[in-house]
């Protein structure tokens, strides 16, 4: 009797043993299976482990005065262009008829150099039609001169540069005529004027037309230089102007440009919203000081 109950314990004790087993052998199987992806665990528990930062898209923009220039790298620096997934590659230029030429010829997608009757104009001349977005900045033209502070000691038969192209020499020809140096024919109206459409000139100034980026250096020369703050700046002259147009003249006002078809590219309108972000316009207004005002 007692050899039989020994027997039937054990045969227990080893029905418990291969039970053990058994379990012991499905758990190492069911844990091999969950941690056979380390992560699947972390991006349950966490789903922003599965975005990633968006792919960035390279936008190629086309310059001239460093201002733009500026903002582009503002934008880069500071995280605003990758928050929107932009790469912005800066194009420069070296006068103001190649970036409308690079746009019609599809070397870059966009570029931030022009006001809008300069981009009319080159619009015709160019036969391209061009599309201003958003303004971001001005810079104030103003009338220069080493030798005299005041207009009024302006000698007779004196001599002014103004921009050669026909936007820029519109504006400087009506802020001489804004303050009283000569007067243009009645009837202009928002045609552009030109020297030939001067009407008085009392005191006989000889007129001079100098391409843009050269009239800084006009003011070594001759007795009054039109032009704006971005040539001064770009020529890094330390010279004040006698007068200069105030914050009014955003017909003036530099805008980011693209050929027409193209402004609702996705990329162009990420940029055309970033130009006008609100930390953009503390940027210009700290670095610049009223020499470049923004316009948004």
């Amino acid at each position: 009797m007692k050899n039989n109950q020994s027997f039937n314990l054990t045969g227990v004790h080893r029905r418990f043993v291969l039970t053990a087993i058994s379990s012991f052998a499905a758990s190492l199987m069911v844990a091999s299976c969950t941690t056979s992806n380390p992560s699947a665990g972390s991006q349950a528990s966490n789903p922003a482990a599965n975005t990633s930062a968006p792919a960035k898209e390279e936008i190629k923009v086309g310059v001239w005065f460093f201002v733009a220039d500026d903002i582009l790298k503002f934008l880069g620096d500071s995280g605003l262009a990758a928050q929107e997934g932009l790469e912005i590659k800066v194009v420069q230029f070296n006068d103001w008829v190649q970036p409308n030429q690079a746009l019609k010829n599809g070397d870059i997608d966009a570029n931030l150099f022009q006001n809008r009757p300069f981009l009319e104009d080159s619009s015709k001349k160019l036969n391209v039609n061009l599309k201003l977005l958003n303004l971001s900045y001005l810079t104030p033209m103003g009338i220069y001169s080493k030798r005299y502070k005041t207009l009024d000691i302006i000698p007779d038969g004196g001599t002014i540069a103004i921009p050669s192209d026909a936007t820029n020499g519109d504006r400087a020809l009506r802020l001489l005529q804004a303050n009283n140096v000569i007067k243009l024919k009645a009837g202009l109206d928002d045609k552009l004027a030109t020297v030939k459409d001067i009407d008085e000139n009392p005191k006989k100034l000889q007129v001079k037309e100098v391409e843009g980026p050269n009239l800084a250096r006009a003011v070594d020369d001759l007795d009054l230089s039109v032009f704006a703050t971005s040539v001064r700046l770009q020529a890094k002259l330390d010279l004040e102007p006698i007068v200069q147009e105030t914050g009014t003249a955003s017909k003036y006002a530099v805008g980011l440009a693209t050929v027409e078809g193209k402004e609702n590219d996705p990329r162009i309108q990420k940029l055309n919203r970033l130009i006008n972000d609100s930390k953009v316009k503390k940027f210009i207004e700290e670095k610049y000081k009223g020499a470049v005002l923004a316009v948004f």
